[in-house]
């Protein structure tokens, strides 16, 4: 599974995430929005953070840990 949170560098939200991928041990990526264009243009990303999973957006927003939980729990 490819996982790949594209946000800003400035996104206060993004650490939360990466907190929560730990938790869950779901290895990840970060990809920042000003060294990523491609990504940004390829999955249209407008606002910050987004959680990118085997080349789909499944949020994009900050999920909130039920809804982590509920996606990856049925992904494993």
């Amino acid at each position: 599974m490819d996982v790949i949170i594209i946000a800003t560098k400035a996104c206060t939200h993004r650490m939360n995430l990466e907190k929560e991928l730990e938790h869950l041990q779901i290895p990840y990526h970060t990809c920042f929005v000003e060294d990523c264009v491609d990504l940004v243009q390829k999955f249209g990303i407008r606002h910050s953070p987004n959680l990118v999973v085997d080349n789909e957006v499944v949020f994009r927003k900050q999920p909130s840990e039920i809804e982590l939980h509920a996606y990856f729990g049925a992904k494993t």
